[in-house]
């Protein structure tokens, strides 16, 4: 005769694996985890891009000076396109096609008028269908011309006015190239998305086809029922985010990792104990499908705005600054930027794994008394 807690652990271990094998027979889940670690992080992070990149320029020189060879020569890529030199004439017939998406116009007596100290006045059009590169690409060239200017005006006098000299160094991405963030901050996402979607639809999967009600009559309890969609839920979600990781976010896009994988994976399992638990919970409350899905807006959103992936918690209010703490979304961005990022260790995340442990502990334990609710 077996010990309880070993036969237990049996009915745990082949529930879950039941659950597995549920799984893999819904092909729209398998394609929506496939997506979601792989094309979804690269669409992400290369097509999504908020900063400029190879804008097409062109530069109608009518001043043909030192001053003025100086700013066309300062376009250079990977942020504008080699300059095209066009004149008057040709600038309404390349904007209407599409050709360029900026075009200055440096006027004659350009340097004259700036070695004089005059304020002359340059023309620059934009093609503002082109929102993303329009809206930044005009203050990128705002900053090189008044650099170049400044630069200009500077080596033709002999005072100078600069009493302090700002140098910046950027750390963790000196190049601030926008791919190494949105791709992490893309992973964090799906990993939350994936989690409380996978738990949920499996409680709801079992109760839409009765299954539930089977499983109530044989011996096994309502903890062992929870517990073996948590962990099997919770293995396909964690290999899923390592693959990721390792393949497309290392691998494919070339983000560099600083700190140690697997001490990012522990966190991540803390975290997918968390969530689980919270997609069994909504999962009690829904009665179906639909249902779930609305609950998901309502959870989803305002975890990942408020996490402090996208928007750092110091700039919010300072009570929801500290009534996110609660959310595990929160603690997971913040030791998975410190890992990822900065390189940490366990004595500096150490702190967001016992409130992740703690977290995850009330939804499991909350999440149990509802289901046991819901099946009486």
């Amino acid at each position: 005769m077996q010990l309880p807690f070993k036969q237990s652990l049996r009915n745990i271990f082949y529930l879950g694996k039941k659950e597995l094998f549920g799984l893999w027979r819904d092909p729209l889940m398998v394609i929506l985890i496939i997506y979601s670690f792989t094309l979804g992080i690269y669409i992400s992070a290369k097509a999504a891009s908020d900063t400029i990149s190879n804008a097409a320029i062109a530069i109608v020189d009518e001043d043909q000076s030192q001053l003025s060879h100086r700013i066309t020569d300062a376009f250079t890529p990977p942020m504008f396109l080699k300059p095209d030199a066009i004149t008057q004439s040709e600038i309404d017939g390349n904007m209407d096609r599409g050709r360029y998406t900026f075009v200055l116009v440096i006027p004659p007596d350009f340097q004259k008028d700036v070695t004089a100290g005059n304020t002359p006045v340059l023309q620059l059009n934009v093609d503002a269908t082109r929102m993303s590169q329009a809206f930044t690409g005009a203050g990128y060239i705002e900053q090189i011309i008044s650099q170049e200017v400044q630069k200009f005006v500077k080596s033709s006098t002999s005072t100078n006015l600069n009493l302090a000299q700002i140098v910046v160094r950027n750390r963790f991405n000196p190049n601030l190239t926008p791919a190494y963030f949105s791709a992490v901050v893309q992973l964090i996402n799906n990993i939350t998305m994936l989690a409380i979607i996978l738990t949920g639809a499996a409680l709801i999967r079992e109760r839409e086809s009765g299954t539930l009600e089977h499983l109530l009559v044989l011996p096994v309890t309502t903890f062992e029922i929870m517990f073996s969609k948590i962990w099997s839920m919770l293995l396909v979600v964690l290999l899923a985010s390592l693959v990721s990781l390792i393949i497309m976010i290392r691998g494919v896009l070339h983000v560099p990792i600083e700190g140690s994988v697997g001490l990012f994976m522990l966190g991540v399992a803390l975290y997918l104990f968390a969530v689980t638990s919270l997609g069994i919970f909504l999962a009690c409350i829904a009665s179906n499908m639909p249902q779930l899905g609305i609950l998901l807006i309502l959870v989803l959103l305002p975890m990942n705005m408020l996490s402090g992936g996208s928007t750092p918690l110091e700039s919010m209010p300072e009570i929801l600054r500290y009534a996110v703490q609660v959310s595990p979304a929160t603690q997971f961005v913040s030791f998975s930027q410190a890992i990822l990022y900065r390189g940490a260790g366990i004595t500096v995340v150490w702190k967001q794994f016992s409130a992740l442990l703690l977290i995850g502990s009330v939804f499991f334990w909350y999440s149990w008394g509802r289901f046991r609710k819901s099946v009486m």
